[in-house]
């Protein structure tokens, strides 16, 4: 393992003087971040001993002015349908602050929920829609999919849930 990371840190710091040595505008800056990068690297030692520093999953807080967000629904139940078939519903909401609303993402718990959400501001007082599709191919039972809405609403995230049950096709087709 040492020499792996004798190894990446050299070819690291190669790369960055060949950067600079190929008109890069900040060689000293470049250097420095190289040492740095060096001197904080860790070591086979560091992998025994407990970590100090928090994981943080909390989401940062909107920098700018934030809004008011109100969905109709939040939670939709699609019912019983067939493995691989697909199920898509509209979640609609009003911006009921008095900034615009900017959505900055919106993520599926998994790659078989994929929501479409729009990308420009929606004025106080008016509406908009989000559209969530599930895809249950390869998925069988009871799902619980959860949808993330990122948007400078405080809090920051907001949570639309899709559920149902899946039947499991048979491979004859039956």
């Amino acid at each position: 393992m040492k020499a792996i990371n004798f190894s990446f840190y050299s070819l690291l710091i190669v790369a960055m003087v060949g950067f600079t040595a190929c008109g890069g505008s900040d060689s000293d800056a470049a250097t420095d971040e190289a040492r740095e990068s060096l001197a904080s690297a860790p070591t086979k030692d560091d992998a025994t001993k407990p970590s100090t520093k928090a994981a943080s999953s909390k989401v940062a807080s909107p920098t700018g002015p934030t809004t008011a967000l109100n969905f109709g629904e939040s939670s939709f139940d699609f019912g019983t349908i067939d493995e691989g078939e697909k199920v898509s519903h509209v979640y609609k909401f009003e911006n009921t602050g008095k900034e615009p609303l900017v959505i900055s993402n919106a993520k599926g718990s998994c790659g078989c929920t994929v929501p479409k959400w729009p990308k420009n501001p929606i004025a106080p007082g008016e509406s908009g829609e989000i559209l969530v599709t599930f895809n249950s191919k390869g998925k069988t039972g009871k799902q619980t999919k959860r949808v993330t809405i990122t948007a400078n609403t405080d809090p920051a995230q907001t949570f639309l849930t899709i559920t149902g049950q899946v039947n499991k096709i048979a491979a004859n087709g039956k």
